[in-house]
């Protein structure tokens, strides 16, 4: 799918995801309705994605200028893209350095799939650290006194494996094959 200048929709390269949580709505404790949610991290080498999102960002602004945005400039209005090197603490979220990246969410369930189309609904293959495509749909926001653009989540492209973030790690990572010989090591 071509992305135009005047569409808010984008399906993104190969971002990585963590804070995942699409197979089950979730919500933290006190904070609102259970959502389906992601983070997306963009490389910032991934121009053409970027390209994307920022003539989304300027599509979702023109759409809402004359009422929820009214009296604000597109370089002032605040969105849900950041910059890994300035914004993120990179102690804690090492992933984020040299990318880009912004929290995603939806009331109604992605679909997911993998890179052959056929649907994924298993913990194995949806987790923080897996590559995918994603579908966004950004729109500007006028809401207690908060204005801006976000990004709504459409759909996952599960396409490639990553390591676990967040701490967790494959039970491949963890162990060496068994040899019956190695039983004494542990004696």
């Amino acid at each position: 799918m071509v992305n135009t200048n005047n569409t808010t929709k984008v399906i993104t390269g190969k971002v990585r995801l963590s804070y995942v949580h699409l197979l089950e709505a979730y919500a933290q404790e006190g904070q609102g309705e259970p959502k389906y949610s992601t983070t997306i991290i963009i490389p910032k080498d991934d121009t053409k994605t970027m390209d994307k999102i920022n003539n989304a960002i300027k599509a979702a602004f023109d759409s809402g200028k004359s009422d929820k945005l009214k009296g604000m400039k597109l370089e002032r209005v605040s969105t849900t893209l950041h910059d890994g090197d300035e914004d993120a603490d990179l102690e804690r979220n090492p992933e984020l350095k040299d990318s880009y990246y912004m929290a995603v969410s939806s009331k109604q369930k992605p679909g997911i799939i993998d890179k052959f189309k056929e649907e994924v609904t298993s913990e194995d293959d949806v987790y923080s650290g897996v590559y995918a495509r994603v579908s966004l749909n950004f729109y500007a926001y006028n809401s207690h006194g908060n204005k801006g653009i976000s990004a709504g989540l459409n759909n996952v492209q599960i396409i490639a494996k990553g390591d676990y973030l967040g701490g967790r790690s494959s039970a491949d990572a963890d162990f060496e094959e068994w040899d019956e010989d190695d039983d004494d090591l542990l004696d």
